[in-house]
Order: structure tokens, then C-alpha cells, then sequence
């Protein structure tokens, strides 16, 4: 969420915003430089290339901008949450595997 924060600060210089992009699209991306069907390879490259890669955008982060973002995102986590969007979301899953779980059971008693 700092990094988040911090790459929206438009005294953040660009490519440290453009690294902090770079590392989120990595992170979220099906593609990776070793594919994650190889074992412990495949997995190893997430575990140790987004970390360093956002160990190196907190590093080049210009410390007023590190500091603020710090606070903007203590104030974004200390906000209340719904409680009735989780239960509405928990619900929803439910229903949904409940649903999957009995056309699987039809399938299979049929």
C-alpha cells in the first residue's frame, strides 16, 4: 500500500514509478521469466524477484515522498470496512460452490 501511495505522489520521480509498475505487473501477470509448472523454480522467481524489486523502489523513493506515503497508507488501512459487503461476498462463494457442488453430485449420481 506505501508503494501504491508513493508511485501516485507526483513528486515521485518517473521511473520510480515506471519500476513500481513494472513490479506490480510482474507480480500480477501469468507470465514469468520461469514458469510456475517447474517445481520450486517456477515459484522461487516470485519469492525472490518482487521483493527485490520492491526493496529497490522503497530504496530510490526520496524520503518525503516515503514518509507521506507511509501516512497516507496507515489512513487507508485504519478506515472502517463493511461488514456487510464481506458477509455478502462470503455469501455469494458459498452459494457458488454449493451450486458447483451439487451439479458435480447430480453428474455423478446420474
Amino acid at each position: 500500500m506505501v508503494v501504491y501511495c508513493a508511485a501516485r505522489d507526483p513528486r515521485t520521480p518517473w521511473f520510480v514509478r515506471l519500476l513500481a509498475l513494472a513490479v506490480a505487473a510482474y507480480a500480477l501477470s501469468p507470465i514469468d521469466l520461469i514458469p510456475d509448472f517447474i517445481p520450486v523454480l517456477g515459484c522461487l522467481d516470485d519469492l525472490i524477484i518482487v521483493p527485490l524489486g520492491l526493496a529497490l523502489v522503497v530504496r530510490l523513493l526520496p524520503a518525503d515522498v516515503m514518509s507521506s506515503a507511509r501516512e497516507q497508507a496507515l489512513a487507508v488501512s485504519s478506515r472502517p470496512t463493511s461488514r456487510i459487503m464481506a458477509v455478502l461476498v462470503v455469501t455469494l462463494w458459498a452459494l457458488a460452490l454449493g451450486g458447483f457442488g451439487w451439479w458435480v453430485f447430480r453428474k455423478v449420481h446420474a
